[in-house]
């Protein structure tokens, strides 16, 4: 039996190899495991990250294919809304690249990569694998599950998983739109939206999720756009509602496995590295004190609640919300957003990634408060 790793990661998307450089730098011996042969394929993301969440992965610029300002709404009637801020808030990255730097950074930290390998099972502190090297007993002290949105790790436990799990479909290629801004469409996907993501030189990301026809409503939406010479189709999964308790069984949850995507948008990078270093140094602590029972690491979840367990329970009332807005409603709150003054205050509050202050702000203006009254009688105050 080969010795125990101190940390077993599963999964190298960005949560993973943040997780598994975090604890390599600690001084522990990590593994990380990734199913797929090559780091950062297939692809599951729009590629948007906010500044704050590019900066969580702490890699070089060289993944960057462009910067937008700002976001233009586009309701089914009425006149668009654009919120431009006029200086850099969010950047188009290459993820594959992105991925494989952080992975890189992981390595270089000390941490050992085993491709090829899919984690099938947890048994006994060890993780079973089947992959290149064929049925594999990988034995650990602790175990970090950041393997995606349809955990097996989390499924061998018999673990309650995120409430909501949406499909997204996008393709790349030739798009006329403003390079500065994204552009958002409500109503080609009800239970959430559409997006064109400007990638540069005439080049755009054109994409939606959803819960039902997804993807019929792709290929509608992206006639609708107008997108050509498509290059690029990506499909993923995005669960929603963080699973009710990340922790057990000598593991940590993490990333998409947890069900840390934003409800509001959707993005799992910048929640995702937050909760691996959360993760990291539980794990750390565990470690020296060889105590890796639920008492030890309950300390991991106090962490991230402290962090943005009110952010993602408010994202997560608004994407219920959502649900029952109409199309027709949808457009009446874009109409009266419309307004100098509250454009002002959402390019002064808002935030990709935590949406609590610019919710608390737009709620107590007059304009709008009626959209808003579900959410204030369900108790929605207490997260502001």
């Amino acid at each position: 039996m080969p010795p125990a790793y101190d940390v077993v990661v599963a999964g190298a998307g960005p949560a993973g190899s943040s997780a598994a450089c975090e604890c390599a730098r600690r001084g522990l011996s990590v593994l990380c495991i990734e199913e797929q042969g090559s780091i950062g394929y297939p692809v599951q993301c729009a590629g948007l990250l906010s500044l704050a969440a590019f900066e969580e992965c702490a890699v070089s610029r060289n993944s960057i294919l462009n910067v937008v300002t700002g976001a233009h709404i586009v309701p089914s009637a009425g006149d668009p809304l654009v919120i431009d801020a006029k200086i850099p808030k969010a950047c188009v990255v290459d993820r594959a690249m992105l991925d494989r730097e952080m992975a890189m950074a992981a390595a270089d930290a000390g941490a050992e990569f085993m491709l090829k390998t899919s984690v099938c099972s947890v048994k006994n502190n060890k993780v079973i694998t089947r992959g290149i090297d064929g049925h594999r007993e990988i034995p650990f002290r602790i175990l970090i599950a950041a393997d995606g949105p349809r955990s097996t790790i989390a499924r061998s436990y018999g673990m309650v998983r995120s409430p909501v799990y949406l499909a997204g479909i996008q393709a790349e290629g030739m798009c006329k739109s403003d390079p500065g801004l994204v552009e958002l469409y409500p109503d080609a996907s009800p239970e959430f939206f559409g997006w064109v993501i400007p990638t540069g030189n005439d080049r755009a990301r054109v994409g939606l999720c959803g819960t039902t026809n997804v993807r019929d409503r792709f290929l509608a939406f992206v006639k609708r756009i107008g997108l050509h010479s498509d290059l690029h189709f990506v499909t993923g999964t995005i669960p929603l509602g963080v699973m009710p308790r990340t922790y057990g069984f000598r593991t940590l949850f993490v990333g998409d496995a947890a069900g840390f995507a934003k409800p509001t948008s959707g993005g799992g990078v910048y929640t995702g590295v937050r909760s691996a270093r959360h993760a990291a140094a539980v794990a750390a602590a565990c470690c020296e004190l060889d105590d890796f029972s639920d008492t030890a690491l309950v300390e991991y979840e106090r962490r991230w609640q402290a962090d943005m367990g009110l952010e993602l329970a408010l994202g997560y009332r608004l994407f219920l919300m959502r649900q029952h807005l109409s199309v027709e409603t949808v457009d009446q709150m874009i109409q009266a957003m419309n307004n100098p003054a509250i454009v002002k205050e959402i390019v002064r509050h808002g935030d990709m990634d935590r949406p609590a202050k610019i919710a608390g702000v737009l709620m107590k203006n007059p304009s709008l408060l009626r959209f808003f009254s579900p959410l204030l009688l369900s108790g929605i105050r207490s997260f502001l």
